[in-house]
């Protein structure tokens, strides 16, 4: 075990590790063979271990630099260049074209390193100089966390779209005060197979790179009002159905449908598609598609395949399979209609996007919409076929058992190889960011200690047999820093969960903003584990009370958030000892406001909420995020963990404290939202 400990240590693949500073947990000897394999190393014998370390050691003696440098831009800025031969002259190609020296004053960007030694050896490294701190908010904000798609309106197709984001931003912008606007994963999802329904968890997409189309406002696209004659006719019936879905919704409190959302709109827009683009247009089109090369050309023949050989491209036929085979070229051709269908509505939902951005900014937001990143794919999407080479096969993103799931979690997304990574020049990465810092103001990322290491579980294997991968935290983070430098955009590391000792310290010194909850900011190691008085809190985080994956704060501080678990099953023990606890922490929350004087003996459940809210914006926190169900009472969670079918998880529209359905221009009129959204603006102006 020694030697294979030794080559899974010089391929970053942990054979140990301590899910408390106590407790110390050995690795199966069998994921780390099967998560060596998946980064291309045989360790299946003692022999082929011993291969692979003799080419390991060979390699790292013999090779000048490694495949990818990283630089800081601050006094510490060249330590990431290795040892190199006295003599070695080292030249730079900047992103720009230029041939520099190598030395202080890089301009930071992405560039390639040149390496030649005095007795004639040569090699080429990616460059990438980035700044030691991201974009930070220039005053304390507060601002709306939402799920788009809950979020619909009198003119929605039945689930929230970008002109409704659209229509948000620019009434929080101007009627609340709002800096920005946090919002779910806006990415493009795998569409279902055959007698199936889409998965409807923003959090398994096909690609992080563009929006899902069912996003679009279709009236709103300019060639709409331009159909005519047949077309005109069908679309109106089309527009008519669109009402029903959205009235089922709002007036029957229907689960929002996605499939016969996108099945009205999907329709309309082949009608829309149609119609001639002005010269203006057309160019414009154009200009997009060719700056979004390669990544837009492959996403939109991955559409097009799937609608012909259905959403699984492992099961396509085998020249399919690879994205640059010959075959694969055939089909760009034989099937560029479609193709250039799917690349124009990735087009147009970025001008929809922009359009977002743009209204956010024209209401006062400095910051405005806080797109979120997905941590990973779908296996079955758009992403993970055309890049293959960089994420690793057979394998599948988790946890490991913890307080909370002790049998750890398996997510269904494959990973990124680390050593593609590198070789990539991080490219993969970057691409991904610039693409969705395009029209944002911020970037929240889901769960951001990926950036450092990832659980790993082979497939078949239980999730607690899985082992953490390490990443190259400073190219990941210096990837993330010039992506976020260069578009002006702040960025939110959702950092909860178990966390290595010195990563939050480092993401702060980096300027990367952390996540902190109400209800898991205690002190910890005093007895009873008090709730963590906001003068304690740190700045550097966006600070709020709930999240997509827990209750709203009307069921945490009533009894319907343990009725629904109970219910749901997902609490273990005797009933009346789990609500006997919820009780008491509702009760020692309530003393807590409490004795902050925010909450009188008498307080009602409106206060109660009020009360949470105003202890945020005590805490020293940069941002104060406004989950928008909290603002009208709503009690239903959108997501339950550990929930499927037996719970409309990503399906719910916001609602009333009664639970009827609010359309967005019921939500904007509400006096519940004024008071409390009234109350935090208090706070943070000193006036609570």
């Amino acid at each position: 075990m020694r030697q294979l400990a030794r080559l899974a240590a010089a391929h970053s693949v942990a054979t140990s590790y301590r899910p408390s500073p106590d407790r110390c947990v050995d690795v199966p000897r069998e994921t780390v063979v099967a998560v060596l394999g998946a980064l291309g190393v045989d360790a299946t014998s003692d022999r082929a271990i011993g291969e692979e370390l003799e080419r390991h050691h060979r390699t790292a003696a013999t090779r000048l630099l490694p495949p990818t440098v990283v630089l800081g831009d601050g006094p510490t800025a060249h330590e990431g260049l290795p040892p190199l031969p006295e003599g070695t002259v080292l030249r730079v190609r900047t992103e720009d074209g230029r041939e520099l020296g190598f030395g202080p004053g890089l301009p930071l960007g992405r560039h390639l390193l040149r390496a030649h030694t005095a007795d004639g050896r040569s090699a080429h490294a990616h460059l990438l100089v980035t700044p030691d701190r991201l974009p930070v908010p220039r005053s304390r904000r507060h601002g709306l966390l939402l799920q788009l798609y809950s979020v619909l309106s009198a003119r929605s197709w039945g689930m929230g779209d970008l002109s409704d984001l659209a229509e948000l931003a620019g009434w929080s912008g101007r009627a609340i005060g709002a800096g920005f606007l946090q919002i779910n994963p806006l990415h493009a999802a795998v569409p279902a197979a055959a007698g199936e329904d889409t998965d409807p968890s923003p959090y398994r997409p096909a690609t992080r790179r563009y929006c899902d189309p069912v996003h679009l406002r279709v009236e709103d696209v300019p060639e709409f009002r331009y159909l005519d004659g047949a077309a005109a006719e069908r679309a109106a019936v089309l527009v008519a159905r669109a009402g029903e879905l959205r009235d089922g919704v709002l007036r029957h409190d229907r689960p929002i449908d996605r499939d016969a959302v996108w099945a009205l709109k999907r329709e309309a827009l082949e009608l829309v598609h149609r119609v001639p683009l002005t010269p203006g247009r057309a160019a414009a089109h154009a200009a997009y598609r060719d700056g979004q090369g390669r990544a837009l050309a492959d996403h939109a023949l991955w559409c097009a395949l799937t609608e012909r050989h259905g959403p699984d491209w492992r099961g396509w036929p085998a020249g399919l399979r690879d994205p640059a085979s010959a075959d694969t070229a055939r089909a760009r051709d034989e099937h560029r209609a479609r193709v250039d269908f799917h690349a124009w509505l990735t087009w147009l939902t970025d001008e929809q996007l922009a359009t977002a951005q743009r209204t956010a900014r024209a209401a006062g937001m400095d910051i405005g919409l806080v797109h979120d990143l997905a941590l990973g794919v779908h296996p079955d999407g758009s992403e993970a076929w055309a890049h293959q080479g960089a994420l690793a096969a057979g394998m599948s993103i988790g946890a490991p058992p913890d307080a909370f799931n002790a049998r750890g979690q398996d997510w269904g997304l494959p990973p990124w190889r680390p050593d593609a990574l590198a070789a990539a020049g991080y490219a993969p990465y970057r691409e991904l960011l610039d693409g969705l810092l395009r029209h944002a103001g911020g970037l929240r990322i889901d769960h951001v200690l990926s950036h450092f290491r990832l659980w790993w579980v082979p497939e078949g294997a239980s999730p607690a047999d899985g082992t953490y991968v390490h990443y190259d935290a400073r190219a990941m983070l210096g990837t993330l820093a010039l992506a976020a430098q260069r578009s002006g955009a702040v960025v939110i590391g959702e950092d909860l969960g178990t966390v290595e000792p010195g990563v939050r310290e480092e993401l702060s010194g980096r300027g990367l903003l952390g996540t902190s909850v109400l209800w898991f900011e205690r002190e910890y190691d005093k007895p009873g584990e008090p709730a963590l008085p906001p003068w304690r809190w740190r700045a550097g985080a966006l600070a709020t009370v709930s999240t997509h994956d827990l209750p709203p704060a009307a069921a945490r501080l009533g009894e319907s958030d343990i009725e629904l678990r109970l219910r749901l099953g997902l609490v273990e023990g005797d009933p009346e000892t789990a609500r006997a606890a919820a009780r008491a922490e509702t009760e020692d929350w309530l003393a807590t406001f409490a004795r902050h004087g925010l909450l009188s003996q008498d307080a009602g459940e409106e206060d109660r909420i009020t009360a949470a809210y105003r202890y945020l914006a005590r805490t020293p926190a940069r941002l104060i995020g406004l989950w928008l169900p909290d603002l009208v009472g709503d009690r239903r969670p959108q997501n339950v963990p550990g929930t499927w079918r037996e719970y409309p998880n990503w399906r719910l529209p916001v609602s009333d404290a009664d639970g009827r359905p609010l359309a967005l221009e019921q939500l904007v009129a509400s006096p519940r939202l004024a008071a409390l959204t009234a109350a935090v603006r208090a706070e943070l102006d000193g006036r609570g």
